[in-house]
């Protein structure tokens, strides 16, 4: 996956207003090496502890809107953070982790930094953090209404039942019923069945 390091000057950037000091004093007391990578489908971060000659990795995926951004940065910080103390001995997103994870991420919440939607629900974050930067359903929800928007692009749970709609790749399906938390969606050409997170993003072709 192509990536570029990216100089400090233009953190700012990518940043929500009045945290990029917090942030550098981690990025500088740690030695990171901060990338920012191309939209991945499956995770919005990752972390690499140090081996050989490389420092801490951090990498976060770059398309993000700048709350999104700082959170998926945050959640990185703390395996970080964790390892520094217990290296692999623990469990990745074990109750050290979560520790990690809701002391920093309270420190950025009490600066005042998110909107009120978001600090509302990091706050219930806090007393049990997500394992995957993607697994907080409330939280992407809640994080998906400050993305820029796009025409013609919803969430699955946005459109009606029986909608008609494409992912990625062109492959197009109808919206079927709400299974639990996913929703039952039939491939058009094949006839397949297939479950759907609600903030998937698709286009809509017809409702």
């Amino acid at each position: 996956m192509p990536k570029q390091e990216v100089p400090l000057n233009n953190l700012a950037h990518y940043l929500p207003s009045n945290c990029l000091s917090e942030v550098l004093y981690y990025l500088e007391k740690y030695k990171i090496h901060l990338t920012i990578t191309r939209k991945r489908q499956t995770i919005l971060g990752d972390y690499r502890h140090p081996h050989q000659n490389k420092t801490h990795r951090i990498s976060v995926n770059g398309n993000l809107n700048k709350y999104s951004f700082l959170i998926t940065l945050l959640h990185e910080l703390a395996h970080l953070l964790t390892f520094e103390q217990y290296g692999n001995r623990i469990s990745p997103h074990g109750t050290e982790w979560k520790k990690e994870f809701g002391e920093i991420l309270y420190k950025f919440i009490v600066k005042k930094i998110f909107p009120k939607p978001i600090e509302e629900v990091l706050q219930k974050t806090l007393k049990n953090p997500a394992a995957s930067s993607c697994g907080d359903e409330n939280l992407l929800r809640i994080l998906r209404m400050y993305d820029p928007k796009k025409e013609g692009v919803f969430l699955i749970e946005q459109i009606k039942e029986e909608s008609i709609f494409s992912i990625k790749g062109g492959r197009s399906f109808i919206k079927g019923p709400k299974i639990r938390t996913r929703y039952k969606c039939k491939e058009i050409s094949t006839n397949k069945l297939y479950l759907f997170s609600g903030l998937y993003e698709v286009t809509l072709i017809s409702n």
